[in-house]
């Protein structure tokens, strides 16, 4: 390990608020990657017959007992789900913010700007749900805007965290770790739209690439936050602290 290696840009600084900020950041994307998988299961076994391949993830959170689509819907926790919409937005931006606050980081302002938009996009899931009342009243439209914005955005921010660590020069691991993610989760999007829209050629069922997007966010969120506690207390693994 070389002393003297260039910060990286979710390393603690070395202030009193740098490993306070930095525990932060890292306890916001762990407890709201948690809180999701957890309300999302929940939720999916009070669901009669839900299943993750064919089912679009907001369908957790329509309110009303319908036939969307052609999809069966009813969905009794639809409360915990629309939360953890919220939760996740929120939590992914106060991180963000955290963590840009206490480290040296090339792209601050469009991570910033990034993050901002993901929760936007969250909370804008979480208020208007996709169910036939808001179909029936046109506001469909701004639930699939919220869509695109939280998956887009979320996505993008692990793309521009990964190439941030690999422009400082501190962990490879992590920075092509982050672009891979990213990119992974917006060609799930891409093949999302692909599939809808040509029936006739559908490779996987639309929950299945829906869950790429989505999950590719979650995954990165927790795995960044994990890294960071490992730093924050003193205990940084090699492949951290490797390459530059």
């Amino acid at each position: 390990m070389r002393s003297n290696q260039p910060e990286m840009p979710l390393s603690p600084a070395q202030s009193v608020t740098g490993p306070t900020r930095s525990t932060t950041a890292a306890v916001c994307w762990i407890a709201a990657a948690v809180v999701w998988f957890l309300a999302e299961a929940v939720a999916a076994s009070a669901f009669p017959h839900y299943s993750y391949a064919t089912n679009y993830i907001s369908d957790l959170s329509v309110p009303d007992v319908e036939v969307l689509s052609g999809r069966a819907i009813d969905s009794p926790l639809h409360p915990l789900v629309t939360t953890a919409f919220v939760v996740q937005g929120l939590l992914f931006a106060l991180g963000a913010v955290c963590l840009t606050r206490q480290a040296r980081f090339p792209q601050r302002r469009i991570f910033i700007t990034l993050a901002s938009i993901h929760a936007l996009g969250m909370v804008m899931i979480a208020a208007i749900h996709g169910g036939r009342q808001n179909v029936e009243l046109g506001l469909d439209t701004f639930h699939m805007l919220g869509a695109f914005a939280a998956f887009i955005a979320g996505n993008l921010t692990a793309v521009v965290a990964g190439v941030s660590a690999l422009r400082v020069g501190v962990s490879r691991l992590i920075g092509w770790g982050s672009v891979i993610l990213g990119v992974v989760g917006l060609l799930g999007l891409v093949m999302l739209q692909v599939d809808a829209r040509t029936p006739s050629m559908m490779l996987l069922p639309d929950g299945f690439w829906e869950r790429i997007t989505f999950y590719a966010i979650l995954i990165w969120q927790a795995a960044m936050g994990g890294a960071m506690l490992l730093r924050s207390h003193g205990r940084p693994l090699q492949v951290l602290d490797s390459g530059g």
